[in-house]
């Protein structure tokens, strides 16, 4: 087992390297997310609306297209985060709210309506002065 990790230091210095980045990125950016998440975002049956479809066609498609690279950068690092410190389960949760896939707003609102992350999200927004999320009677 030694040899093994003598052998391969940098990689295992890399790897620790970058899940403390990704520790210390998430502690910051996941809190900041979810208090930005409309309290109704969870109220309606389906999504009513599109986005940024106001914008020029090339516009909105460099938009979408960053938007959906974010979200799976997300989605990646949520996955990590299971395994590693970080908060793997709400940070799969951003990055599934992020990307544009058929019935993602399905799962995300019955990711959501779990007991243990409605609390976790609904701590958060409290505790940033931002009303609790409201979901659909």
């Amino acid at each position: 087992m030694f040899d093994w990790v003598k052998g391969h230091e940098t990689i295992i210095l890399w790897m620790t390297g970058t899940s403390i980045i990704t520790f210390i990125a998430t502690l910051v950016a996941v809190p900041w997310l979810i208090v930005r998440i409309p309290s109704d975002y969870f109220s309606q049956s389906r999504r009513l609306r599109k986005l940024w479809a106001d914008k020029h066609p090339a516009i909105r498609a460099v938009l979408l297209t960053g938007k959906n690279l974010l979200g799976y950068i997300l989605i990646v690092a949520g996955i990590i985060m299971l395994v590693l410190p970080g908060q793997g389960l709400l940070t799969l949760l951003i990055g599934i709210i992020f990307i544009d896939i058929p019935g993602k707003y399905r799962f995300e609102k019955w990711i959501v309506t779990r007991p243990p992350v409605l609390r976790s999200i609904n701590w958060l927004r409290v505790r940033a002065r931002r009303a609790p999320l409201v979901l659909e009677e």
